[in-house]
């Protein structure tokens, strides 16, 4: 019993510690930020976050690989739904769309670009957790199109880069502009949408 409660402590402590890490590298910058401006904001103390953490650049990790939860399982939900290729794929660019382009996560990604340039380990295990297991979802998504008889106009492979290079170069560029180059409107993400689909013959 009280293994458990002392589990669950941790657990909540955790968490706490994580979100104010969160909030502090979004707000001022991974290397402005410090563990104490850190247990300040969270409660507890830095003994707690080397123990959980190890140190701040451990608490990174915990805090981005938290949130960069790829696209994958979304995609096998959307394949799985019984749409036309076509609706499928507007409804998932639509919430794509939404997910890529959360203030949090564009946030999140200017952490991140920022950390590569110093770590490029830390770059690769992001990519490898991110963009390619979504991608990979993509790619088994239109393969299994194809294996249906869906006739596709270019491999899967292909496709399924271009259809994900739509979402993730906006992301992209709203993490490095600062909001200087403006977000597409919804009528001009549908418009690259059905861009796609023509080039893909998936049009209807």
């Amino acid at each position: 019993m009280n293994d458990e409660f002392e589990c669950d402590r941790l657990d909540r402590r955790r968490r706490a510690i994580m979100d104010a890490a969160r909030a502090l590298f979004t707000e001022q910058g991974f290397e402005r930020t410090t563990l104490g401006q850190i247990v300040e904001r969270a409660g507890g103390s830095l003994a707690t976050v080397y123990k959980l953490f190890g140190n701040k650049e451990g608490l990174l990790d915990a805090v981005v690989f938290d949130k960069a939860v790829s696209g994958e399982n979304l995609i096998r939900e959307f394949a799985d739904c019984g749409a036309s290729p076509a609706n499928t794929l507007r409804r998932l660019a639509a919430v794509l769309y939404e997910r890529f382009l959360d203030p949090k996560d564009v946030a999140l990604v200017r952490i991140v670009i920022a950390r590569s340039i110093e770590d490029a380990d830390f770059a690769r295990r992001f990519f490898e957790t991110t963009a390619m297991h979504t991608r990979k979802g993509l790619e088994q998504m239109f393969a299994r199109w194809e294996a249906q008889g869906v006739r596709l106009h270019g491999p899967p492979d292909m496709l399924a880069e271009v259809f994900l290079g739509l979402m993730v170069s906006d992301m992209q560029t709203d993490a490095i502009s600062h909001g200087v180059v403006a977000r597409p409107s919804a009528e001009r993400i549908a418009a690259r949408i059905e861009f796609f689909l023509r080039g893909a013959g998936l049009e209807e």
